[in-house]
């Protein structure tokens, strides 16, 4: 939204409603929430407050009848069917889908839109590409117990979901920094063979983050970078800004490979 629209947005520290009880100023507010399940208390007392308070609420949820639906003016179900995953997957791209679209429509941008009804294919190969993904990452990283994953600009939000499954299902201590904040700090942890997974597809944070791999190699660092003609390869959608989309559902293949490989049951 900002970097195609030039509207501010924040994400909000729920805790400055539900805990803090702050009134904030909601001239002109539009609040949209995210969820696979719709049921998180935090999400439904936030959209209900401001609801209350004047603003124009909306919510993409998975759980059409969840009580975030019903909190929000405006729901939007996913339509991603039941999430059998206990680490939420294709929920997840579903939301990052729904977000596309409705900045395509707000931007009436009709090639971008047509770019997003090819996703059901590029996916798909995206999802066999995952394999090759898994076959090459899991014997570098089966024994990790820490690691970095590294991403700027519309691929952090990957990185970070990234970190979260890693966590999440193959009980590795991966934490997320955009390229431009390693070099602050987190970089004083990079030893020989520490293990770094870098999201570098196609736009204009990819040289920079090309430049850091190639910076954390020079210290030893076991670098993975996911893109083009990379050891994890990319595949490309339609419009470089949907690749994310790509990165994670290839990713998502590694994951559950090598939660396996760790002697844990993903789900």
């Amino acid at each position: 939204v900002m970097a195609r629209l030039g509207r501010l947005v924040t994400s909000l520290p729920m805790s400055v409603i539900t805990l803090h009880g702050a009134a904030l100023h909601t001239e002109g507010l539009l609040a949209v929430a995210f969820s696979q399940s719709g049921v998180s208390t935090d999400l439904v007392e936030t959209t209900r407050s401001f609801a209350e308070r004047g603003a124009l609420t909306a919510a993409f949820v998975n759980a059409a009848d969840s009580p975030l639906a019903k909190a929000a003016a405006w729901p939007f179900a996913l339509h991603a069917g039941d999430e059998t995953s206990v680490a939420a997957s294709k929920s997840f791209i579903a939301q990052l889908l729904a977000g596309a679209r409705w900045v395509a429509a707000w931007q009436d941008d009709a090639a971008w839109a047509a770019a997003i009804d090819t996703l059901p294919g590029v996916l798909s190969n995206a999802l066999a590409v995952g394999d090759l993904w898994a076959e090459r990452a899991v014997p570098l990283l089966v024994n990790t117990d820490r690691m970095f994953v590294v991403g700027r600009g519309t691929g952090l939000a990957i990185a970070m979901e990234a970190a979260l499954k890693l966590k999440e299902v193959c009980a590795i201590q991966a934490e997320a920094f955009s390229g431009a904040e390693l070099r602050h700090g987190p970089l004083a942890l990079i030893e020989p063979l520490y293990p770094v997974l870098v999201f570098a597809p196609r736009g204009p944070a990819r040289d920079g983050l090309m430049a850091l791999a190639s910076d954390l190699r020079a210290r030893g660092a076991q670098v993975l970078v996911a893109g083009d003609g990379e050891r994890l390869p990319l595949v490309n959608a339609a419009a470089p800004e949907l690749d994310p989309l790509c990165a994670i559902q290839s990713f998502y293949v590694l994951a559950e490979a090598l939660a396996r490989a760790r002697g844990r049951d993903p789900d």
